[in-house]
């Protein structure tokens, strides 16, 4: 967890001197941006703190390990289709539905039946044609 851990230090160095930098910009006149930042600067500490005592407390994953070789990761990491267009048209749908929401309750309603067909079809490709299991 060496790399999550330092990932997000280095964000938490980032976003807090840009705080200060953004309060003093301000003149410290604008609350809002400066406690947003803050927090974020905050956040960002919080988890940093939580990935580094989690990774004291479990063994070296072959990630960390400088000199680990592929092989050394266990496991399948899941079964993933070849090529599917289906995430394609889920993605449309929700894109549909989103513009239902804007346009009106119609396009929304027909947005949810194009996702529940897209959805069945991504569900269930996997059990036909050339890559089934």
């Amino acid at each position: 967890m060496r790399v999550e851990t330092k990932l997000f230090f280095y964000l938490f160095l980032f976003f807090g001197p840009v705080t200060l930098v953004y309060g003093f910009w301000s003149g410290w006149s604008e609350p809002i941006g400066v406690v947003a930042l803050l927090l974020t600067a905050g956040l960002l500490l919080l988890v940093a703190f939580y990935l580094w005592q989690t990774g004291k407390h479990l063994p070296v994953r072959p990630e960390d390990n400088l000199t680990g070789e592929i092989a050394e990761a266990e496991g399948n990491y899941g079964y993933f289709v070849a090529s599917s267009w289906t995430p394609l048209w889920l993605g449309g749908s929700g894109a549909i539905m989103f513009l239902g929401l804007a346009v009106g309750w119609w396009l929304f309603i027909i947005g949810v039946f194009l996702g529940i067909f897209a959805l069945i079809l991504w569900v269930f490709e996997s059990f036909s044609g050339d890559y089934s299991i």
